[in-house]
Order: C-alpha cells, then sequence, then structure tokens
C-alpha cells in the first residue's frame, strides 16, 4: 500500500481526491500488502497574532553504535526562537518522551480501539510514554480546535496527538489525526485515511507510522508483519506450524497444517512469500517456498541431500541456502524463475546460514571451517571469504541489516546464548540481549529492531522479543502458544 503525503493532493467536494483509491476489503487478510489507500494531508492550523508561517519539525532519534547515543533533535531548518529537544541516553539514561494520545472521537468504540492500538504501538517502541488519561490536560480534545497547550506543558507533556474516526456518505471509514509539538504550540504532522471500516487496525498502524517517523526521523515499523513456528505439544513431540501475525500479536492466522515439521522461515523482501525449511516424516529436509496469497508450496531445486538454512536475495529473484553432502555443507544460490543453480562455496567444513548485504554485493554466512563456527563475509560470487568474528564462543545465524550498517549474529559462550551486533567488517561487537537460550534474529525493516525467541531451560517453550539496536529497549512479543523462527516482512505501506 503506497501512502501518499503531497501536499498538492487536488480536493473533491467529498474531501476525496477524484484520482485516489482506498483500501479496500482485501486489506483486512493478514496476506494483503501493498493495495492502494488515499491519504490526504491535513493542513495546519493558522495561529492567531501570529505572522510566523508553520515550520515544519522534525527530531530526529538516531543511533549511534560506537556511543551507544540516541538523540532526539529538532532538524536545523526550525526558526531559532523555536525551542530544539534533545534527548541523550549515553550510560543508559535514556527516558521515553512523554506522549498523549488522546481518544479518537466518533464513530462509536471504534476511536477508542484506533487510540488503544496507537498507544501500544508507540510505548512498545521503547522511545514513547504514552500518558496515562490522569495526566491529560483535556480528557478529548476537538479535533477542530488547538489543544490547551500550557496546561498540557504544565503536566510534562511534550506531544499530542488527537484524532477522529467517522464514516462518509458511503460507508467508508474515514480516520484523521494530528500531532502537535507543545513546547512549540505548533502542528508537526496531520493526515485523513478513507478505508472500509474492516481494515481499521491497519489504519492506527499506519498513523502510529506517521507519529514515530515525524518525531524520531526513522522510518516506522508498525504496519509490518511477523512470520514465526508456532509450537504446541510436548518438548519431544511439538507441533510446529508457520503463523502470520501483525508486529503486535493481533490477527493470527496459520499458513501450514502442522503435518511437517517447519524451520527457519524467510520473508521475501520484494513478494508475498516465504522461504523454509520442511520436513516430513521419513523424507529429506528441504528448502520450500510458499505464497502466503495463494497457499501454493513448491520444493526448491532437485538435491539427494538435505537442503537448509534459505535466504532470499534482496531482489527476491534467488534463494540462498545451504546444502548438505555427507559430513559437509556448502552455499548455493538457485534463480527461482530458471532453476538455474550457482554452487559458491566449495570446502571440506559446514557453510550454512548465508545473508545477503542490501545492495546484493556481498554474502555473510557462518562456518566451521576453521575449527569453530564463526562468521564470515564473502563476495556474492563466493570469492574473497574473510573471517569477521573473533570474540569469545562461537557465532552463528548472521543477518545483515537492510540498512546495510550492522550484522545481527547469535553467540554461544560459557552456557549463554546471546544477541548481537557487529559492523560488517567485525568491528563494534555489541551484545544486545543474553541468557540461557536466545536465537534466530531477524530485522525490522527500519534496521532499528531485532526480533528473536528465548526459550526458557525446563519443559517450557520459546516466546517471542523485540530488541532495538542500542539494547536498551526489550518488549516481549505476544503469541497464542510456544514460538520460534520469527521472520519480519517488508513494511506493507512501503514505507
Amino acid at each position: 500500500m503506497t501512502v501518499s503525503t503531497s501536499a498538492r493532493a487536488p480536493f473533491s467536494p467529498s474531501g476525496v481526491p477524484a484520482h485516489a483509491t482506498c483500501l479496500t476489503p482485501d486489506d483486512r487478510k493478514p496476506n494483503a500488502m501493498h493495495n492502494p489507500s488515499c491519504v490526504i494531508p491535513l493542513r495546519p492550523f493558522q495561529l492567531k497574532g501570529s505572522s510566523m508561517p508553520h515550520a515544519r519539525m522534525r527530531r530526529v532519534l538516531m543511533p549511534l553504535v560506537m556511543s551507544l547515543v540516541l538523540l532526539l533533535a529538532v532538524v536545523a531548518t526550525m526558526r531559532p526562537a523555536e525551542a530544539e529537544l534533545v534527548i541523550d541516553v549515553r550510560g543508559g539514561q535514556f527516558t521515553p518522551m512523554p506522549i498523549a494520545v488522546t481518544d479518537f472521537t466518533g464513530e462509536g468504540n471504534l476511536g477508542m480501539e484506533i487510540t488503544r492500538v496507537i498507544a501500544n504501538n508507540l510505548r512498545r517502541s521503547g522511545y514513547f510514554d504514552p500518558v496515562d488519561e490522569s495526566r491529560f490536560a483535556e480528557r478529548t480534545p476537538a479535533f477542530d480546535a488547538r489543544p490547551q497547550f500550557d496546561a498540557w506543558r504544565e503536566n510534562g507533556i511534550q506531544a499530542v496527538v488527537t484524532g477522529r474516526a467517522t464514516r462518509d456518505t458511503g460507508g467508508r471509514l474515514r480516520v484523521e489525526f494530528r500531532l502537535w509539538d507543545v513546547e512549540t504550540g505548533r502542528q508537526i504532522s496531520g493526515q485523513q485515511f478513507f478505508a472500509e471500516p474492516a481494515t481499521w487496525r491497519r489504519i492506527a498502524h499506519i498513523v502510529s507510522d506517521s507519529v514515530y517517523t515525524e518525531i524520531t526521523g526513522i522510518p516506522g515499523f508498525f504496519d509490518t508483519r511477523i512470520v514465526f513456528v508456532d509450537e504446541t505439544g510436548p518438548r519431544d513431540e511439538r507441533r510446529k506450524r508457520l503463523a502470520i501475525m501483525d508486529q503486535d500479536g493481533a490477527n493470527v492466522r496459520y499458513l501450514t497444517p502442522g503435518d511437517n515439521s517447519v524451520v527457519t522461515p524467510r520473508f521475501s523482501p520484494r513478494n508475498q512469500e516465504i522461504a523454509f525449511m520442511a520436513q516430513s516424516r521419513g523424507e529429506q529436509p528441504r528448502v520450500q517456498v510458499l505464497n502466503i496469497e495463494t497457499g501454493a508450496r513448491q520444493a526448491v531445486g532437485n538435491f539427494p541431500d538435505m537442503t537448509s538454512s534459505p535466504r532470499f536475495s534482496p531482489d527476491g529473484r534467488s534463494i540462498l541456502m545451504a546444502l548438505q553432502q555427507g559430513g559437509n555443507a556448502n552455499l548455493y544460490q538457485i534463480d527461482l524463475h530458471s532453476r538455474t543453480t550457482t554452487r559458491l562455496t566449495s570446502t571440506g567444513a559446514i557453510d550454512t546460514s548465508p545473508s545477503f548485504s542490501p545492495d546484493g554485493s556481498r554474502i555473510v554466512f557462518e562456518s566451521d571451517r576453521g575449527g569453530r563456527q564463526q562468521l564470515y563475509v564473502m563476495n556474492a560470487d563466493g570469492s574473497d571469504a574473510e573471517r569477521i568474528s573473533f570474540g569469545d564462543g562461537s557465532y552463528s545465524q548472521p543477518v545483515w541489516s537492510p540498512r546495510g550498517d550492522l550484522i545481527a549474529f547469535t553467540r554461544m559462550s560459557d552456557g549463554q546464548f546471546s544477541i548481537g551486533v557487529m559492523r560488517p567488517d567485525g568491528s563494534g561487537e555489541r551484545i544486545l540481549t543474553e541468557g540461557y537460550h536466545n536465537e534466530s534474529p531477524a530485522w525490522a525493516p527500519n534496521g532499528q529492531y531485532l526480533v528473536f525467541f528465548r526459550e526458557p531451560p525446563g519443559e517450557g517453550g520459546g516466546q517471542l522479543f523485540m530488541v532495538d539496536v542500542t539494547g536498551r529497549v526489550e518488549t516481549p512479543v505476544p503469541t497464542p502458544n510456544f514460538a520460534s523462527d520469527p521472520t519480519w516482512s517488508p513494511s506493507l505501506s512501503g514505507s
């Protein structure tokens, strides 16, 4: 779904651009992506008695890997008279921004449900503190009026979100919101969305993305989905099914029936496909591709031995995977259209878990060619492999950030499984979270968060968590049952 924020969008008498198309009933399906929507910017209010033009304000939240700093600052284009907000988290002193997400008025309880989703999203990001209604200066501010900024300021609130949810004459849902900077008393952002009522949750995620991006300068990640392995039953007889859900745990749907074991699902960055390894009883494990929209499944390649650890290329046209041959495993690339197979490594070791750089020029993978699992980076044609991990223990499951700046990994040392990141040259290694068993990191499309699974000792099972690149924010991701091997979708709205 493409979101337009053009200030030149022409208005028709109904308030909807004549050329616009909106979310359709198909968008209620968990597999609907990149559907058209209509989004119209709302003009900021003109301040009485002030000749100062509206200045669009953006506070930039930027991770600095070396110093573990997050900095929120107003862009340099602001007038000097306007206040500058800076939040510094050096030494772990980061304080989430107090923000009031007021109840969206209109349309019965739907406005309040939209409000709850937005507030929950912002809270889970770790960078915002949606305050309790007891701290509201106004319980439900009028949408077409300016908030009482002095009162909000006295309550320690830095930003206010107001909104309204109504239906137009055709029965479509119309959701409007405004984001206000309390310190300057100015509207930072305002948009309206037209959609089928069944898509209200999706609209709440898109509003959340807009608020998050306007204040942090980082693309949002709320209008996304996660595929994972759903696990039920005793530990030694687990039923494993692929499941898909919204990033906040809502709208769970099962993609496979559980008649065979499935592991390591991986989203295609370009289309509605999932690559994963599946094993039926008595058969070799094989990499398969599942089309989420049609349910069609097919094996990738025709090999006599086990294939595993699939990963799509950045353009979605080919897959990297490991092929076991005797006691060794080597990496291959298979074109999904021509079925052309290219061997990339040829060693007497176990090479596995490959992942492309975002530009497709390099591949990171794990190998025990040096005697223990470590991380290596090579060119996309398999040449010039160089080791990049040199810390204590062994390293596995590398995955390149969509921003290209970091590689995430699992490290095993002293009986602990840790999730960490390092630069592509191996420098700047940092552990984000550690414990008894943490595995399978996967990046959010904005490169700011990782989702992984954690399993406690004993008869329990895995649970999903997300952690940001500073390691300061860690949040559970709800699932209906035990869960493992998560993978994050691209942004559904293309942001």
